[in-house]
């Protein structure tokens, strides 16, 4: 192959203004957003050096030619002013790609094959002389930056050098704060429909924009109309809910005409004296996943207000309280099929941090804003999680156990196949025809009934999918869900107490769940209403302490030092060791005595070269063709499980803990991102520090082109949030992806196999070995 050099420049550009000086780590838009400035003061030599096609005198020496290239010596001059590079934008990106970009994804990473070695014309010198760009995180970076410049209309740049070989910490949390939150952020008005209404996960073949408006919403439903007038290209079908959106006939009945679910408006001036409504902006996790989540939103939320973006945060409640309101409960997505589920809940946690951080200038509106907040919650907590069936009135623990019929259709099309086929045999059809009879009721299956009974909980969980699960969640009183009821109880208690001169009048009248919690309360069908007295602390304070006990009773188990789920009908404890359990640090309802069993005894179980797996390997079992790997499972991490073990972990005092498994989880992020474009996954496996994973439904967030445009949303969160763990010296290692066995042996940690941190000493950790394991690349036939 012929290598060009890259410092060709149009005809019609003449010089350079060297005066035009502003900083080199800024946002894109700034950086290349300005206008290009041109003078004729270097004309002469430009013209002079350039002449015969704008060539460089000394071309580039690839492959069999190293032995021509000029080696770098120590005492070779220095460049007294920061390098600049003169690029034409389309030509470059044509030449990188063609040149290192060997496996054709539009990316350059360790996996690619090419020179790693490009000849960049300096700016000083109307590049007239090059200089070699080199390796894979300066190549990509530059490939990154032309694919910015080129959405800015830009063709041809003064590249800063030091955009280049930027930091990669401040790099990717720059990235973060400046980019991914804006391109994941949606509305859902007239401008914003087009957009949102696009979903990945719609496999009826029928892809009109459809918006479902709740019941007692008419100015909405009509504001709506008139957008479906204004844009007739939209082709939007407006839909009106019925007063009870969440019964499970109904939601099945949607399945064929999927649709986007309104959310909350604010009403604007129309800029023509009158007014009009507006979608409050929400940041989305991502990839397939283009709609506000419950759970995701938490911790998105988290890195929100670590950037400051505090007025998204609190969009995102204001939903969740209009969720509540309107569709009974905090969704799981805000698309139709999913109104009938659920998922972890957290908006007390999230309305508190957010309200500790509101302009204090109008303090009264901010306790308003916290009050329906706080009453969305109760509200959630009476209907939802203290009610049949996700109650179990016998011990007292809540469960996930959402409504639903039939086969959930946002899965893959091809995700249930197996469990469906020894039903389609047996009853002499395809599996096309039987899902379509079974899940119109012509056929009655009821062990099939209670393989999706489980499978709904298991989505309603968050953690979709693991053999912690299989068959069986819906039972189950996980400790997971227990830790997050009881912040609730206590949140809502010292916000009434604090907040509310301990005491709360209630809007809404609903049903308040029985206390205290007996099976003779529960089977009693008269019900307290919500309005008939105002709420107090000190019955949130007792309900927070009684779940404790409960926790105690029937999850903790002190042979092991560690919490476990509980199966309600079996009435036995589940071994299965999920890393879930120490969230009972970070909700506060762990002894002293258990928070140093969990850390002593239980954390290590966990914790790897690139911080927390999910569970253990011992409790996931084998694996092999007929029982493959579950993405929450050994040996893969996500974002959830670290944040909650660091916050957790600092709130008992194990700040050490905290920053050496931060560190472990921004090492391998970084890494990643240095290695590979820029990749911001949805997940990890933290045993081989590699997101090049396949299990299930893939990785989200790595489908990209030239330039990360998003990241993934909770992961974007845990980057921003566990540099706030860190000390200046561990960012400065992390940024040097100094490995952390050998970081914590130089600060004086024990590594090894039977040390409490649980490194895997004896693992590959070449980066590119573990990539070419990873894609199962063969050599070629002969």
């Amino acid at each position: 192959m012929s290598h060009r050099s890259v410092t060709a420049h149009p005809n019609g550009l003449d010089g350079l203004d060297d005066h035009v000086i502003k900083p080199t780590n800024i946002d894109s838009a700034t950086y290349y957003g300005d206008n290009e400035f041109h003078t004729g003061t270097r004309a002469r030599t430009f013209s002079h050096s350039q002449v015969d096609a704008h060539q460089p005198k000394r071309p580039p020496a690839f492959q069999e030619d190293w032995h021509m290239r000029r080696r770098r010596m120590s005492h070779d001059e220095k460049p007294t002013a920061p390098r600049k590079f003169l690029i034409d934008v389309e030509e470059t990106i044509r030449v990188i790609l063609e040149q290192e970009d060997t496996d054709g994804d539009f990316q350059i990473s360790i996996t690619d094959a090419g020179p790693k070695l490009m000849a960049l014309g300096t700016a000083t010198s109307n590049g007239y002389k090059s200089f070699d760009i080199r390796g894979t995180y300066m190549l990509s970076n530059l490939l990154q930056e032309l694919a910015l410049a080129r959405d800015h209309n830009r063709k041809r740049i003064v590249l800063d050098e030091a955009r280049l070989t930027e930091n990669p910490v401040d790099r990717l949390s720059r990235m973060i704060k400046n980019s991914f939150w804006h391109s994941l952020t949606r509305r859902i008005d007239g401008d914003g429909l087009e957009i949102i209404c696009a979903d990945p996960k719609n496999r009826t073949g029928r892809i009109q924009p459809r918006i479902y408006v709740p019941h007692g919403e008419p100015a909405m439903a009509e504001y709506y109309r008139q957008v479906a007038r204004d844009k007739p290209h939209l082709n939007l079908d407006v839909q009106v809910l019925p007063p009870k959106p969440d019964d499970p006939v109904f939601v099945k009945s949607l399945n064929p005409k999927p649709g986007i679910l309104a959310l909350a408006m604010n009403e604007v001036d129309d800029g023509k004296g009158g007014k009009t409504l507006k979608g409050i902006p929400f940041v989305v996790p991502g990839a397939r996943f283009n709609e506000l989540y419950n759970w995701d939103s938490y911790f998105i939320s988290l890195g929100l207000l670590v950037d400051g973006y505090v007025n998204m945060a609190k969009g995102m409640v204001d939903h969740f309280i209009f969720e509540i309101r309107h569709y009974n409960k905090i969704l799981n997505g805000s698309r139709s099929y999913y109104l009938c589920r659920t998922q972890p809940p957290f908006l007390t946690d999230m309305a508190l941090q957010i309200y500790n951080q509101l302009d204090r200038s109008d303090m009264e509106s901010n306790r308003q804003w916290l009050k329906r907040a706080i009453r969305a919650a109760i509200k959630e907590y009476h209907t939802i999680w203290v009610a049949e069936p996700r109650m179990d009135p016998k011990t007292g623990l809540s469960r996930y156990r959402p409504d639903g019929l039939g086969i959930p259709p946002e899965t893959e099309a091809t995700h249930f196949t197996h469990i469906l086929e020894p039903y389609a045999r047996k009853h002499g059809l395809s599996v096309l025809e039987f899902s379509e009879k079974y899940n119109d009721g012509v056929l009655k299956e009821p062990e099939l009934d209670e393989y999706f009974l489980h499978d709904r909980a298991v989505r309603e969980s968050g953690h979709d999918t693991t053999y912690r699960f299989e068959k069986r969640c819906a039972n189950l009183g996980t400790i997971d869900l227990q830790t997050l009821l009881y912040k609730y109880e206590v949140d809502i208690g010292t916000a009434i107490r604090e907040v509310f001169d301990d005491e709360l009048d209630m809007e809404e009248d609903f049903d308040l769940a029985p206390w205290p919690v007996t099976p003779e309360n529960y089977r009693n069908p008269h019900r307290e209403r919500s309005t008939s007295r105002p709420q107090r602390s000190q019955e949130w304070f007792e309900r927070a302490e009684w779940r404790r006990g409960i926790i105690d009773k029937y999850l903790w188990n002190e042979s092991k030092g560690m919490y476990f789920d509980y199966d309600t009908v079996q009435e036995k404890q589940s071994l299965y060791e999920s890393v879930t359990a120490l969230w009972a640090l970070w909700a506060g309802c762990a002894s002293e005595e258990q928070a140093w069993k969990l850390v002593t005894e239980s954390l290590k179980k966990f914790e790897v070269l690139g911080g927390l797996v999910s569970g253990t390997e011992e409790s996931r079992g084998k694996i092999s063709l007929d029982r493959p790997n579950r993405q929450w499972d050994y040996p893969y991490a996500w974002p959830p499980h670290q944040i909650m073990a660091w916050v957790g972990l600092e709130r008992y005092g194990y700040l050490d803990e905290a920053q050496r498994l931060a560190y472990r989880f921004l090492y391998m992020m970084t890494t990643a991102f240095v290695d590979f474009n820029g990749v911001v996954p949805e997940k990890f496996d933290a045993v081989k520090l590699s997101h090049l994973v396949d299990a299930e439904y893939g990785n989200q967030g790595i489908d990209f082109k030239m330039v990360p445009r998003e990241g993934f949303g909770w992961m974007n969160a845990a980057y921003q949030v566990g540099l706030s763990f860190l000390t200046t010296h561990m960012r400065r290692a992390v940024a040097a992806c100094t490995s952390p066995e050998i970081f914590f042996r130089g600060a004086g940690g024990a590594v090894g196999p039977d040390s409490a941190v649980g490194m895997q000493s004896n693992a590959q950790q070449d980066p590119l070995g573990l990539a070419m394991e990873s894609l199962n690349l063969s050599s070629p036939n002969p």
